[in-house]
């Protein structure tokens, strides 16, 4: 994935997190690292995050990809948002 697209990738996977955020009433701002368990989302949080995140990139995570490491920050996903679209 070019840089470019990666940085895409990066600021629309942080809008989803915000959106989840926000919904859960957390105000925090969410850097590309940051554990998001420490963030503030729940497990049920990180079921809704897979969900969003296949809706905002049109896309089917596979089962055996929907891990604890790569949805535990923004640049995990987005990694594994750069591998899904090859």
């Amino acid at each position: 994935m070019s840089d470019r697209s990666n940085h895409s990738a990066v600021v629309r996977v942080i809008a989803v997190v915000q959106r989840l955020l926000t919904e859960r009433s957390i105000k925090r701002l969410v850097n590309p690292e940051d554990d998001l368990r420490d963030a503030g989302l729940t497990s049920m949080d990180m079921v809704n995050l897979v969900l969003a995140v296949e809706s905002e990139f049109d896309l089917m995570i596979p089962e055996i990809s929907i891990t604890p490491a790569n949805f535990r920050s923004v640049a995990a996903i987005s990694s594994l948002v750069g591998a899904l679209r090859q």
